[in-house]
């Protein structure tokens, strides 16, 4: 367990311990969601390496602008942290004048990287990626998909398809993905644009196929799905989600605070239940993380030049 011992700097002097008092992870969206989840299992192997209470805090509104700027405004001291999500993380701050920008955070360890997907019906003649490009490029705007809302994770992973494959889908605004799978299986919709996690939830019991993953490689939950790129689209897109800290920790704390959440990452228990819950880890920390957030910064930015998604 990593325990609130004494630590010391680099010049001798004894470190306060960390942490001594409960820890807030701030979730910017409402409860019951993926992101919800994924702090929620990891706010418990928190505490069991921290020996203090974690408590998950809600707090939605704006697209998830309201409960990251509450993070960027808190003390730079470890106990506030904010489970940080793409790209709302990134694209709120492109699309308008935000509370908060990339640079208001201090990025600790991403955990979980959950891939957009696109699927249709199970009774749909579109079988493939190279299907879907094909039918889309044969008449545009005949294919309508559906996605939790505009500057969503799914819809901006249509728009780079769009982008990369020279096809234009029909948008179709959903507050929420449930209500994207419900019109895909009524029919009202032809494709669903719902992160992995989700599309395998939904495909349960259901006549749902899922056409391929935007990731890197295939997704050990689900190894029989191509990934984009195996199309001729080398596209990574969807969720990636961390804990972050408000910029401008101290050095010393913020080591102390880089320790605490790789030791909860490596939890057994932590691994355990996020594989259950679909949950695929992809355990980033301090520079490769804030690497992998700036390049998907420069793709969204690229992509607002060219499609400004929600005009």
């Amino acid at each position: 367990m990593f325990s609130a011992t004494m630590a010391f700097a680099a010049h001798g002097q004894p470190l306060e311990p960390y942490p001594t008092r409960p820890i807030t992870i701030v979730v910017p969206f409402s409860a019951a969601g993926g992101t919800d989840l994924t702090a929620r299992l990891f706010a418990q192997a928190l505490e069991r390496q921290g020996g203090q209470p974690v408590t998950v805090l809600n707090r939605p509104g704006a697209g998830g602008e309201l409960g990251m700027a509450q993070v960027a405004r808190a003390e730079a001291d470890g106990y506030t942290l904010g489970l940080l999500n793409t790209p709302n993380l990134l694209s709120i701050p492109i699309e308008r004048k935000a509370q908060f920008a990339l640079t208001s955070f201090e990025p600790v360890a991403s955990l979980v990287d959950d891939p957009a997907t696109l699927s249709v019906h199970a009774n749909s003649s579109i079988h493939s990626i190279a299907d879907l490009v094909r039918v889309a490029g044969a008449k545009p705007e005949s294919v309508k998909y559906g996605t939790a809302g505009v500057g969503s994770a799914g819809h901006l992973s249509v728009l780079l398809l769009e982008k990369r494959a020279g096809i234009r889908l029909l948008h179709v605004p959903y507050k929420g993905t449930s209500d994207v799978r419900t019109a895909l299986l009524g029919g009202q919709i032809d494709v669903a644009a719902v992160n992995l996690g989700e599309a395998l939830a939904f495909a349960e019991g259901s006549p749902w196929r899922t056409l391929g993953v935007m990731s890197g490689a295939r997704s050990g939950f689900a190894p029989d799905l191509p990934t984009f790129a195996e199309s001729g689209y080398p596209l990574v897109s969807g969720s990636l989600r961390g804990i972050g800290a408000p910029a401008g920790l101290p050095p010393a704390r913020s080591e102390q605070l880089r320790k605490l959440v790789l030791a909860a990452a490596e939890d057994p228990k932590f691994k355990s239940a996020a594989k259950q819950a679909s949950q695929e880890l992809k355990v980033l920390a301090d520079a490769r993380y804030a690497e992998t957030l700036l390049a998907q910064q420069d793709q969204l930015k690229q992509l607002w030049a060219a499609s400004p998604w929600n005009q």
